[in-house]
């Protein structure tokens, strides 16, 4: 699909954007959450604090009053007064006596006295007495100790769980994270997954091998060590995974590639060790690494630290899927959506033995994909899942997903719940586009810029013989555009032709031919479609080998192939020399001159079409590729 976008820009400094697509997603899903913590283990340290500081203040805040303390002489005297009812006398001269009012009262006798003198007393005015015998008591001692013994507990259990954290050990960060389905297994079958068929039954002979291993055993099959799913973000590889899970009859541990690596080291190996480990308890079962590539990138860069510690992580994952038993029945499923980073060692046969790619949807399977993400809403009678698969390619199953929601959102939005073919049709433009603001109006001349530009783009679609038809042109702002002309192609491409390349260029390049054309001079609203055809000629000279002056060489790159995502250039690693780089820049310029050259004399041609074209939309903001043929069959000359 061709989005041709005139962009608003602020100068003096250009802010230059590019055409707009769905940018990729990456679903890393965070670490799964740790055992929740019992209630006497999140009570322990704020009962442990407020039991020392009732020991430590509980005597002297809650003690009884003290007894008063009395001298000898004093003793004598209330003896002798009669206000003395009783005392106790111990072998060491201590007295703890009660008076008659009921205060109490302690003193001590001197030891060169003795007692017999006070005891002759105390019977004279019938006292009563009552003698012990003193002894050591460990009590106070232990009681008065007890708040230190409990402070250092804390202190010791403490340094036990760090210990354990560590060292890895029992509780610590040495346990695998694997999240272990056996019993309730997710709902997710492959029926659920609409399309790939071949990337399921790649991975439904791998759970067929573990349910019935005879059968392949009597052929002389292997089983498989390991599965690799790889494709761009949001195609369905976890989901896939979620399938198999929920049909295999085994143990399926899951767990992402960034829940093995921490910053202590040594702790990223230990999981692994323990991840293998569980899978052998429960074989037959399959292994699911989602993310792989955030252990599994290639070794031997200069690092330390966290790099360290995961090409430590890596060197145990390979040792295990090499080392682990042949008949163990435990099969690694893997998923990654940037496969060139992956270490090869990682990637050899009797590891990964198989490597299943998951392309982006075709236009059956995008139909299939709505079908599924449509269940359970309501469609309006105007809709067609075939046109908005036909109009969404290079979507993956996440961004119809979020394509079918948008559109659910406008419904509401409007009151509705029925979803018609016009809000579809505005979650596309939101998705590819931004959000529209009513409060983005134009001037008067830029908005009759707008529409010549977006002109020239819609008119030289509908000249060129190769060129895809025009869907709708509309010259209402949205996000970081202030016109689009859409493009639709009547099939999915595969190869593209050098005619069909020559004629992108022409188109890419309308809007500034038709500013020539109108204004005599262009603007900064062409600086999207001049990026975006200058990197497509690049890749004819440089990659497909389309320049008469180079001939056929190519230096390819690590791109996906689609012509709307050129990869950024390393300049330090050119693999050809200056002068080929002037050779190439020299050939790019004169594609960029002649596919202008072209776009101008067809639209001088074509005056009469452009300018009711451009009329038009000025008057509706909003045609179809009807209108845009329509104008063309207008001008044609009578015959």
């Amino acid at each position: 699909m061709g989005l041709h976008m005139i962009t608003r820009i602020r100068l003096p400094v250009p802010h230059v954007t590019r055409s707009a697509r769905p940018g990729p997603r990456q679903d890393r899903r965070p670490p799964p959450p740790g055992p929740p913590a019992s209630p006497w283990q999140r009570w322990l340290l704020p009962l442990t604090v407020i039991s020392f500081f009732v020991l430590l203040f509980g005597p002297v805040v809650f003690s009884p009053p003290a007894a008063q303390r009395s001298s000898y002489s004093d003793l004598v005297t209330k003896v002798n007064a009669g206000e003395v009812r009783s005392v106790t006398i111990d072998d060491k001269g201590g007295v703890r006596g009660k008076l008659a009012n009921g205060r109490t009262f302690t003193s001590q006798i001197p030891t060169a006295l003795g007692n017999a003198q006070l005891e002759q007393r105390l019977q004279a005015k019938h006292v009563e007495i009552t003698a012990t015998r003193g002894g050591g008591s460990w009590g106070p001692v232990l009681l008065s100790l007890l708040p230190l013994l409990i402070l250092f507990g804390v202190f010791l259990w403490a340094g036990r769980q760090a210990q354990q954290s560590l060292a890895g050990g029992i509780g610590g960060f040495g346990r695998s994270k694997a999240k272990i389905i056996e019993a309730e297994r997710p709902s997710t079958r492959f029926t659920d997954i609409a399309g790939y068929d071949g990337v399921k039954q790649e991975v439904s002979e791998m759970v067929d091998f573990l349910r019935h291993p005879g059968r392949y055993a009597a052929a002389g099959a292997k089983p498989p060590r390991g599965v690799i799913m790889v494709g761009p973000p949001g195609t369905g590889k976890t989901l896939m995974a979620r399938a198999v899970a929920g049909e295999a009859e085994v143990a399926f541990l899951s767990v992402t590639g960034s829940a093995f690596v921490e910053m202590f080291v040594g702790v990223g190996a230990s999981r692994v060790r323990d991840l293998f480990d569980d899978a052998r308890k429960r074989a037959p079962s399959i292994i699911f690494i989602d993310e792989i590539d955030a252990i599994g990138g290639k070794r031997g860069g200069v690092g330390l630290g966290g790099h360290e510690e995961r090409e430590q992580t890596l060197n145990q994952l390979l040792a295990e899927m090499d080392g682990f038993d042949q008949g163990s029945g435990i099969v690694v499923l893997a998923a990654t959506n940037r496969p060139e980073t992956l270490d090869p060692a990682l990637l050899r046969p009797g590891r990964f033995d198989r490597q299943v790619t998951v392309p982006l949807p075709n236009q059956a399977e995008r139909a299939a994909i709505l079908a599924v993400h449509a269940e359970g809403k309501h469609l309006g009678p105007d809709v067609d899942l075939d046109v908005i698969a036909r109009g969404t390619p290079g979507f993956s199953g996440a961004d119809l997903a979020n394509l079918v929601n948008e559109a659910a959102i406008n419904a509401v939005r409007a009151h509705r719940t029925t979803i018609e073919a016009r809000d579809l049709d505005e979650a596309r433009d939101r998705v590819l586009l931004g959000r529209r603001e009513a409060s983005n109006a134009l001037l008067p001349d830029e908005r009759q810029a707008v529409a010549v530009h977006e002109s020239g783009h819609a008119l030289l679609a509908a000249l060129c013989e190769h060129a895809d038809p025009v869907a709708k042109v509309t010259i209402l702002p949205a996000g970081v555009a202030l016109g689009v002309t859409e493009q639709l192609p009547e099939a999915e491409r595969h190869l593209y032709s050098e005619a069909y390349l020559t004629d992108l260029l022409t188109v890419r390049l309308g809007g500034r031919a038709a500013e020539l054309v109108v204004f005599g001079q262009g603007s900064t609203g062409a600086a999207n479609d001049l990026a975006g055809a200058t990197q497509i000629a690049a890749r004819m000279v440089r990659e497909f080998g389309l320049s008469s002056l180079l001939g056929p060489v190519g230096y390819g790159s690590a791109s996906s192939g689609d012509l709307r995502e050129a990869p950024e250039d390393t300049p330090l690693r050119l693999p050809y020399s200056e002068h080929t780089q002037e050779l190439i820049d020299a050939e790019v310029a004169r594609l960029l001159r002649h596919a202008e050259q072209r776009a101008v004399d067809l639209l001088h041609s074509h005056r009469g079409a452009l300018g009711r074209l451009t009329a038009s939309l000025l008057e509706h903001e909003t045609v179809d590729g009807a209108v845009v043929l329509k104008a063309v069959a207008a001008a044609a000359p009578p015959g």
